[in-house]
């Protein structure tokens, strides 16, 4: 069952040209230069109730935009968006129960008060009963590991431990539909995971549908099975995360191991040499010719050892960019 429906969305900023200056600050009190941004141009797509997707794309494509917009922060410019019955944008009070949003470079949580505070304020504000309260928030603590941090001010918790409190607080009312924005942005590689296992588990048990943005492809393959990639406003791709290598060409990586070390002119004949350590080679080949090359290499070359890869799911994404912008 759809819960979110987007159609045509798209949204323009207006601002103005300035010479620099004090000459520059004068001509502007007269005349200005009006400019248009179109941060995002006609972005249709839909999420099923209890998905996890990835929105994905480079800095300045869209994507924060977007889920303000969702979120009903931000007004479209045209468009329609339909989340379980409402307009975002109208900013209804029982809209306003059924979703969170976390961004990672904002905070929710008040600096100098210990974070149980943020706490009761969202309790108080989403009116949420006083038993499940202080359940809610039992069961997130223990899930997230920060039971002992509750009456720590915020200003000295770390960033892995503020962004922990930061998913906390936006659940406290149970929404159905939760926002993240780069909410792994910044953290060590052990909170990160920490963070991805929550969620996972989280949405395994509530259902809560999740739209995930995130510069880290292991977020996006760990909790991700769907993709919507967005380039310079504009929808590039829709689909499921196993299908865009196949779309890249369907490349394997072939990371050959030879007792000796490896002659580049020769291991050019079975694919596309993409890098040389000493005896170890990494080889590019076509997906349908695997076997036959791997065939070719053990027969004809001194192998210790064999590995096929896919392509890093970064490098397919990297290439839809290139391939749109030079479009």
């Amino acid at each position: 069952m759809e819960i979110i429906k987007v159609e045509h969305l798209k949204k323009e900023f207006t601002y103005y040209k300035k010479a620099g200056g004090l000459k520059g600050s004068f001509q502007n009190l007269f005349h200005r230069e009006a400019l248009v941004k179109e941060a995002v141009k006609d972005v249709s797509f839909s999420v099923e109730k209890g998905e996890i997707i990835g929105l994905l794309g480079p800095n300045g494509a869209g994507k924060t935009t977007t889920l303000k917009m969702l979120s009903g922060i931000l007004y479209p410019t045209a468009g329609n968006v339909d989340i379980d019955g409402f307009v975002p944008w109208e900013r209804k009070n029982e809209f306003k129960r059924r979703f969170s949003i976390v961004m990672g470079q904002k905070n929710q949580l008040w600096w100098d008060l210990p974070a149980c505070d943020s706490f009761y304020l969202n309790k108080c504000i989403y009116d949420v009963d006083d038993m499940e309260y202080k359940k809610t928030v039992e069961e997130l603590a223990e899930l997230l590991d920060v039971k002992d941090l509750m009456n720590v001010q915020v200003r000295r918790l770390s960033l892995g431990e503020r962004m922990k409190m930061e998913i906390l607080a936006a659940l406290i009312h149970k929404p159905e539909i939760l926002f993240l924005d780069e909410p792994t942005i910044g953290l060590d590689i052990i909170s990160q995971q920490k963070i991805r296992d929550f969620l996972h588990f989280y949405n395994e048990q509530k259902k809560t549908t999740i739209i995930l943005t995130s510069h880290y492809m292991r977020d996006i393959e760990a909790l991700c099975s769907r993709a919507v990639i967005i380039n310079q406003g504009q929808l590039v791709y829709d689909g499921q995360l196993e299908d865009i290598n196949h779309l890249m060409g369907d490349k394997k990586l072939l990371t050959i191991k030879c007792n000796a070390n490896a002659d580049p002119e020769l291991l050019s004949a079975y694919g596309k040499v993409r890098e040389i350590k000493g005896s170890e080679v990494v080889l590019e080949v076509s997906k349908g010719k695997l076997k036959e090359t791997a065939s070719g290499i053990l027969a004809n070359l001194p192998v210790e050892d064999f590995n096929v890869t896919e392509v890093p799911l970064e490098e397919s994404i990297a290439l839809i960019f290139q391939k749109e912008v030079a479009s």
